[in-house]
């Protein structure tokens, strides 16, 4: 491990100075290219400076430590300076792990109400306000590319595209079924009912990851329109395109323009196929797949949103670190939450890591 840190340290280091020569800021890309490389190794040439600090701290408090007036002192800065180097040994380790490969990739997120009629439609809608609110505080832009919506203002289903630092790892964790325990607006004898949505989360992939055959393409304009004359357009400028092998259907109808609904139904288009390749290829991925789609039954869930008891539980963690606050979720304060997920991802990596 410690050879590979020593690399990355001199590996930054250079990266750093070729940022300083006229041939690399004089010339955009490179210096784009040059400064992308060095960002991306920074973290951890950083921690392994401080790692190194925190070793020789040690070795001086241990010289201290011969002299009699100083060695309670002594004593005390080793303590210190031994906590900081474990603390940063371990934080080493979580960033030596391998990065996916989606990892820097904008997110196309997919939410559908699922059983409970106009309850699971309302609930999608509030889980999409919760991402809105979540992307607005991380810097991120959502752009939607379809929705349908019903009268009372749920959602049948929407697809918007995440684009932001850090959108695939933080949201990857999303993908699911969503169930919610609630009176509902629509409720008039005040009983709780549950309800359910689906989450989808998919990296965005670019042509030149995955190339689609036009020959395989229909293609179909047609009037956007929605709810409450909500997106209505009167040109054909919607968009709708089906994969002819596969089936796939993609539509966008939220752009004004033909040419940006294409452009963003082929994108879509594009990250779909990728992952339906990606699953033939690789069983564990076809059933991660599934689990994120599921069928929207209440049963099929990652996380529960259970409002008289003001908690949201995710299944995937245990103990007291599995419930939050439900009002700060829904009001988009998922880090917590989401943390809670990466920590426990990152465990389960690095205990692989040890068995293997």
């Amino acid at each position: 491990m410690f050879e590979q840190l020593r690399s990355i340290a001199r590996q930054y280091e250079e990266l750093r100075q070729r940022l300083e020569l006229p041939e690399t800021y004089s010339d955009p890309a490179l210096y784009a290219k040059v400064e992308r490389e060095s960002r991306e190794l920074q973290p951890v040439a950083e921690a392994y400076a401080a790692y190194t600090r925190a070793c020789a701290d040690m070795d001086a408090a241990l010289e201290l430590q011969a002299d009699p007036e100083m060695r309670e002192l002594a004593q005390e800065e080793y303590q210190l300076a031994r906590d900081e180097k474990e603390r940063l040994e371990r934080e080493i380790r979580i960033l030596l792990l391998p990065k996916g490969p989606n990892d820097g990739k904008n997110v196309i997120m997919e939410i559908r109400g699922g059983v409970g009629g106009e309850e699971g439609m309302l609930f999608a809608a509030d889980l999409y306000r919760m991402y809105t609110l979540y992307a607005e505080s991380r810097g991120w832009k959502i752009d939607v590319a379809n929705l349908s919506e019903t009268e009372l203002g749920g959602i049948k289903e929407i697809s918007f595209v995440v684009e932001g630092a850090g959108a695939w790892s933080r949201l990857k964790f999303e993908a699911g079924g969503h169930r919610v325990q609630r009176v509902p607006v629509t409720e008039s004898g005040g009983r709780i009912h549950t309800s359910a949505a689906t989450v989808a989360v998919l990296p965005e992939i670019e042509d030149v990851d995955f190339k689609l055959d036009l020959n395989d393409l229909k293609i179909d304009t047609y009037r956007s329109s929605g709810a409450g004359g909500q997106h209505v357009n009167k040109t054909e400028s919607a968009i709708r395109i089906t994969h002819l092998p596969t089936g796939v259907v993609v539509e966008c109808q939220d752009e004004r323009s033909q040419y940006k609904n294409k452009d963003r139904a082929m994108q879509i288009l594009r990250s779909k196929l990728y992952e339906m390749e990606q699953a033939r290829q690789n069983a564990a991925v076809a059933a991660e797949r599934k689990s994120q789609i599921g069928s929207g039954d209440r049963s099929e869930r990652v996380r529960t949103y259970n409002f008289p008891q003001n908690r949201v539980t995710d299944h995937r963690l245990s103990g007291d670190s599995k419930n939050f606050n439900i009002d700060r979720i829904m009001n988009g304060e998922l880090d917590e939450l989401i943390d809670a997920l990466v920590t426990a991802d990152q465990a389960a990596k690095l205990a692989g890591n040890s068995e293997a």
